[in-house]
């Protein structure tokens, strides 16, 4: 009888153990937001906060070059952009841009091609294949599956290098001082920052060219790219002009052998959303009342270090990104042990409930979910989502 009763108490407390641990959490982040472009708005943001002086103007007008010229001045103020470098405003976001340095700077010396996710990749085969660069240079290929960093030591000082410092489908950044890039080089650096700058700390004595755009970090809206120039890059602007190849209107930055300068003072090639140059202007006052790009780092920090925790106590989840070293702290991507429609199971129920939105990973990543942890994103949110996460795998596996 106390075989058979004892038994029973321990089938009962598994089934109450099940029965606890798929429990619905009473619980749910503020915001659900948790995107990885475009990201969530900075938290308090208010659209009929934004400046409204320039709405139905035109961005030639005195007030529209002046908004312009300030949201390049503070740019390269909050970020530490020294002074000899130029940034400006371009369209197409922040693909516009880095294709805008591709079709002007390439041609001139080899190339050292790194990419270990869709992005970068996607450089290398506009290189190969619409510049056609390897009919007149090398193009070397350096690649890696996702989850960890090709070899970066390959790159040659000699050559050009393109590569993005973080990963935004795969999780896996480039190490802090990206040491890999040679204080000696003659080639230009060719880096894609969109979810970089604002989060990490960007080594500009290494960056001769660098894009980013406003809807990942900053949460503003998409459709307008940054560039930022070194002298080195402006040097190759006016002293090589690749042949046979036309360049369209948005693309042009050369004027009679001179980069343009105009359009590092606000002369915007195209015409820009000027009600997106105001919130974009709002979230680079928000960056300077919560402390500045420092503030900002550590929030995304103290973001991907909820997720550790979490990682670390649950065996079902884990990083994409093999190194420690090499993880994201904004684009964080998660392999859960579930399979691919398990997975997006996981990712719908989150979705139904408003938990978690636009979660799921990247479509060319392997089977995973990706969860921004940007400073815009409260920490208390991402500590409100983890234990909706374990009840999702719970009845993901059902």
């Amino acid at each position: 009888t106390r075989t058979i009763t004892a038994a029973v108490s321990k089938r009962n407390g598994a089934n109450l153990c099940r029965m606890m641990s798929t429990a619905m959490p009473s619980v749910k982040p503020a915001n659900p937001e948790f995107s990885s472009g475009p990201c969530k708005k900075r938290p308090g943001y208010d659209l009929t906060a934004l400046d409204s002086r320039t709405f139905g103007r035109s961005h030639r007008s005195k007030i529209g070059k002046e908004r312009l010229a300030l949201a390049i001045t503070e740019t390269k103020r909050l970020l530490g952009v020294p002074d000899n470098y130029l940034v400006g405003i371009v369209p197409a976001s922040d693909t516009g841009a880095y294709e805008m340095a591709m079709w002007n700077m390439l041609g001139a010396r080899n190339i050292d091609c790194f990419h270990w996710e869709s992005f970068g990749k996607g450089w290398f085969a506009d290189a190969i294949s619409h510049l056609k660069l390897r009919d007149t240079v090398e193009v070397n290929e350096y690649t890696a599956d996702y989850g960890v960093l090709p070899d970066m030591t390959q790159s040659k000082p000699e050559n050009d290098i393109l590569f993005t410092f973080n990963g935004t489908t795969s999780g896996v950044r480039v190490p802090d001082g990206a040491d890999f890039i040679s204080d000696d080089r003659t080639g230009l650096t060719l880096c894609d920052a969109t979810s970089a700058c604002f989060a990490m700390n960007m080594p500009w004595e290494k960056l001769d060219v660098t894009t980013y755009s406003w809807q990942k970090v900053l949460g503003g809206e998409g459709a307008h790219g940054m560039l930022i120039l070194s002298p080195r890059a402006v040097e190759r602007l006016e002293s090589y002009t690749p042949e046979n190849r036309p360049l369209p209107k948005i693309f042009r930055m050369v004027k009679k052998g001179k980069v343009d300068t105009a359009i590092f003072k606000g002369s915007t090639i195209n015409t820009p959303s000027m009600l997106a140059v105001e919130d974009y202007i709002d979230a680079l006052q928000w960056t300077e009342s919560v402390g500045g790009v420092s503030s900002l780092i550590q929030m995304s920090q103290d973001n991907l270090g909820v997720l550790e925790k979490f990682v670390e106590e649950n065996e079902f989840i884990d990083f994409l990104a093999k190194d420690p070293a090499t993880r994201s702290s904004t684009s964080v991507c998660l392999t859960l042990d579930l399979t691919a429609d398990q997975i997006k199971k996981f990712v719908s129920l989150l979705e139904s409930e408003n938990v978690a939105l636009d979660i799921g990973g990247y479509r060319d990543a392997p089977p995973s979910i990706r969860i921004w942890c940007g400073s815009t994103v409260e920490k208390a949110d991402l500590e409100a989502l983890t234990p909706w996460m374990k009840w999702a795998y719970e009845e993901a596996k059902k």
